[in-house]
C-alpha cells in the first residue's frame, strides 16, 4: 500500500508536468548587434543597434565612437537601456566608428563590430548597395539570411526582365538570383534558365539556415539549364521545353483568349512549360553551389487535372519555412491553390535532402468542388504555431495544415488575396487570422477567425455584383483608443471603413493604402509602407502625415507596389525597408533616424516573424507579423524559446 501510495503521489506530480512541458528550444541564427549608424547633418548621427532574444532584461549598453587615431570615446554619461543614441558631437572632417559594448552585472562584454561613417559622407537616411543588374532586367524581391556565418545578414535579390502572369502566355526571361553582402560586395549569381517561367506565381526562393551549421541555404524550383553560382548546369543544358501553340479554355480564363472559325475559345500556351522535368535544388548560400537536387513533387502530370488546359493553374506556386518538429526548420514546396492543392515538406540535414511528408487535397475528398481541402488557398500563406505546441502550422489562406501535414480545418470560404496571422486581439487567448475572399458577392469578404480552429470571429459581407472584388485587406494597430489590431480591406462599399477586433466599424475612413506595414517612427503603432512611401495614420483626424518618400526610388510588382523587402535586418527593433533605384542599378536600405524609449529584442529572433521574412517574396506579398502582439499597451514581449547556431567550425 505504501509502494502505491508513493506511485500516486509520483505520478500526481509527472503528469502536470508532461502536460505543461516546455518545447525544445528552435534554432536559430547567431546574430550580431547589427549597429548601423547614418548621418542627420555634419555633427549629428543616429546610431542603433540589436538587443538580442537572448539578452538578459537586465543588459545595458555602452556606445563608443572611434575618430581616427584617437581613443574609443564613451558618449552615453549613464548605461543605456535602449538600444538607439543621437551622437550630436561627432567630427565632420573625420571618419567615425561606433561600436557598443553590453554590460551586464557591472561588467562591460566584448564589443560588436564598428560601424563606420566616412569623412564628408553626405547625410542620408539609408545604405546604398551597388548591383550588377544585366540590361534588359529589373530589382526585384528580396530575402536575407546569414550566408557566411559572421552574425550579419547577407541581401539576395530576384532579378527578373520579361516576366508574365499564369494567365498570360508568352515566353519570359531568364530568372537570376543574386546575392550581396551588405557593404557591396557580390558573391554569386544563379540563372535558373529558360525552362523556369518568370513571374510572381513561379519563382518562389527560401533562404534560410536549414541543417544548423550558422549559414543560410537557398532553396527552390530548378530545371533543365540552370546554372548554379559556380558555374555548373543542372540536367540537360540544350534542353528547352517550352510550348508553342493553344488549348481550349475554359469560359472563365478570358486574358489571352480568342476564338476560332468553329466557335471554340482557345488560349495560348507559347511560353508556356508544361513538360520536361522540374527539380528541387539546395544551394551553398555562400558560393551559390548546388549542394542537392531531387525532383519537384508533386509532378505536373496531366495539366487538366489542375483546373485548366493552357497551364494557369497548375504551376501556382507557394513555399515556406517551418518548424514542423518544434527545434528545426524544415522547407514546404507548394503546389496548386485554385482546386487540386499540395505541400511537400522537405528536410536538409547532414547534406542530404529528404521528405517528410506530402499533403494533398486530393487524399481527403474527391476531384471536384465538394472536397473542402481544394481551392481553399491564397496568392500567400503563413506559418504559425497556432496550438502552442512549439511546432509549425501552415496557414493556407482558408485552411490549416498541421506540423505532421495532416490537415488541421478548413473553412470552406475559398481563395483569397491577403492574409495576416498575430496575436491581433490581445484580449482574447491565441492567434488570430484576417483574410479576404475575392468573390464579389462573397458572405465574409472579410474574415476574422480563430488561427487554431478556424472558427469565425466576425466577419462582413463583400461588394455586390456591379462592384470589385476584396483584392486587398490589412491589418496592424493604427489606433490606440482600440486594444488590438485595426483592420480595413480595398474593394466594394460594404466593405469601406475601419474595424476594430470585434468588428465594430470605428471610422467611415481607412487609410488611402492597403498594402504593408512598417514599424518606423518612436512609438508601438505600426505606420502604412506603399510605393516608396511611409505614412503615419492620424486617428484623431482620420488623415495620413507622410513621414518618408525614398526619392529616386520605385516599389516592385507593379499595382501591388511592394518593397523589395521589410524586415528588422539592422539596428534596433524597428524595420527596414529596402526598395531599389528607378535605374536599377542599386538597392537601398532604408533605416529609421528618429529615437525610440521602447525596448525589444530583435524581431527576428522572433520565431514566427522571422519565418514570415522567408515567406515574405512569395507570389503576392504580404507583411510579417510576430507571434505576439506589438501595438500600443502591449504587455511585455514573450521571451522566445530559441538557442542560437553559431557557424560549425
Amino acid at each position: 500500500m505504501n509502494s502505491l501510495f508513493r506511485f500516486l503521489i509520483f505520478l500526481s506530480v509527472l503528469l502536470p508536468c508532461v502536460r505543461g512541458a516546455t518545447p525544445a528550444p528552435r534554432q536559430m541564427e547567431a546574430l550580431g548587434r547589427g549597429v548601423v549608424a547614418l548621418k542627420l547633418d555634419v555633427h549629428t548621427t543616429f546610431v542603433s543597434w540589436r538587443v538580442l532574444g537572448t539578452d538578459s532584461d537586465a543588459l545595458a549598453f555602452n556606445l563608443y565612437r572611434a575618430t581616427g587615431s584617437d581613443a574609443p570615446k564613451k558618449l552615453n554619461p549613464a548605461p543605456l537601456l535602449v538600444s538607439n543614441f543621437t551622437d550630436t558631437t561627432a567630427d565632420a572632417e573625420s571618419a567615425n566608428a561606433y561600436f557598443v559594448r553590453p554590460i551586464l552585472a557591472g561588467v562591460e562584454q566584448p564589443p560588436s563590430a564598428r560601424f563606420t561613417v566616412t569623412a564628408h559622407a553626405p547625410p542620408r537616411p539609408y545604405l546604398s548597395i551597388p548591383t550588377r543588374t544585366p540590361p534588359g532586367y529589373t530589382l526585384n524581391d528580396c530575402s536575407v539570411g546569414d550566408l557566411d556565418g559572421d552574425g550579419e545578414y547577407e541581401i539576395i535579390v530576384h532579378l527578373t526582365g520579361r516576366a508574365r502572369d499564369n494567365s498570360q502566355a508568352g515566353v519570359t526571361d531568364e530568372p537570376l538570383l543574386q546575392a550581396y553582402k551588405l557593404d557591396g560586395t557580390f558573391l554569386w549569381q544563379i540563372n535558373l534558365g529558360k525552362n523556369i517561367r518568370d513571374g510572381a506565381h513561379y519563382t518562389q526562393f527560401m533562404v534560410y539556415d536549414l541543417d544548423g551549421d550558422g549559414r543560410a541555404e537557398l532553396v527552390c524550383k530548378t530545371a533543365d539549364g540552370t546554372v548554379d553560382g559556380t558555374g555548373k548546369i543542372i540536367g540537360d543544358p540544350n534542353a528547352d521545353w517550352r510550348t508553342k501553340g493553344d488549348a481550349p479554355v475554359p469560359s472563365r480564363d478570358r486574358t489571352g483568349s480568342r476564338t476560332t472559325s468553329d466557335g471554340k475559345r482557345v488560349a495560348s500556351r507559347a511560353g508556356y512549360v508544361l513538360d520536361g522535368p522540374e527539380f528541387l535544388t539546395v544551394f551553398d548560400g555562400l558560393t551559390g553551389k548546388a549542394l542537392a537536387t531531387t525532383n519537384y513533387l508533386p509532378a505536373r502530370g496531366k495539366v487538366e487535372d489542375w483546373g485548366d488546359s493552357y497551364g494557369n493553374r497548375v504551376d501556382r506556386f507557394l513555399a515556406c519555412v517551418a518548424y514542423l518538429d518544434g527545434v528545426r526548420p524544415s522547407v514546404v514546396m507548394c503546389r496548386g491553390y485554385y482546386t487540386r492543392t499540395t505541400l511537400v515538406a522537405w528536410d536538409w540535414r547532414d547534406g542530404k535532402l529528404t521528405q517528410r511528408w506530402f499533403f494533398d487535397s486530393d487524399k481527403y475528398g474527391p476531384a471536384d468542388a465538394s472536397n473542402p481541402y481544394r481551392g481553399q488557398g491564397n496568392h500567400n500563406l503563413s506559418v504559425a504555431d497556432v496550438d502552442g505546441d512549439g511546432k509549425d502550422e501552415i496557414i493556407y489562406g482558408a485552411m490549416c495544415i498541421n506540423s505532421d501535414g495532416t490537415p488541421r480545418y478548413t473553412t470552406k470560404l475559398g481563395h483569397g488575396d491577403a492574409l495576416h496571422v498575430s496575436d491581433l486581439d490581445p484580449n482574447r487567448p491565441g492567434l488570430e487570422v484576417f483574410d479576404i475572399h475575392e468573390n464579389p458577392k462573397h458572405p465574409f469578404g472579410l474574415e476574422f477567425r480563430d488561427a487554431s480552429t478556424g472558427a469565425l470571429i466576425w466577419g462582413q459581407p463583400g461588394g455586390t455584383e456591379d462592384s470589385p472584388d476584396i483584392g486587398r485587406g490589412c491589418a496592424m494597430d493604427l489606433d490606440p483608443r482600440y486594444p488590438g489590431a485595426e483592420m480595413w480591406a480595398s474593394g466594394g462599399p460594404r466593405v469601406r471603413g475601419l474595424y476594430n477586433v470585434k468588428g465594430e466599424k470605428i471610422s467611415e475612413r481607412n487609410p488611402s493604402s492597403c498594402n504593408f506595414g512598417v514599424w518606423w517612427d518612436g512609438d508601438l503603432l505600426r505606420e502604412l509602407l506603399n510605393s516608396n512611401r511611409i505614412d503615419k495614420w492620424n486617428w484623431e483626424t482620420e488623415t495620413e502625415t507622410r513621414l518618408l518618400t525614398a526619392e529616386d526610388c520605385v516599389s516592385n510588382n507593379s499595382t501591388k507596389s511592394t518593397p523589395a523587402l521589410c524586415a528588422d535586418i539592422l539596428g534596433d527593433w524597428r524595420e527596414e525597408v529596402i526598395w531599389r533605384t528607378a535605374d536599377n542599378q542599386e538597392l537601398r536600405i532604408y533605416n529609421t533616424t528618429i529615437p525610440t524609449e521602447h525596448r525589444l529584442y530583435t524581431l527576428m529572433h522572433d520565431p514566427q516573424y522571422r519565418l514570415a521574412i522567408a515567406w515574405q517574396n512569395v507570389a503576392y506579398n504580404q507583411p510579417p507579423h510576430p507571434g505576439f502582439f506589438l501595438g500600443a499597451g502591449m504587455k511585455p514581449a514573450p521571451r522566445p524559446n530559441i538557442s542560437l547556431t553559431a557557424v560549425k567550425k
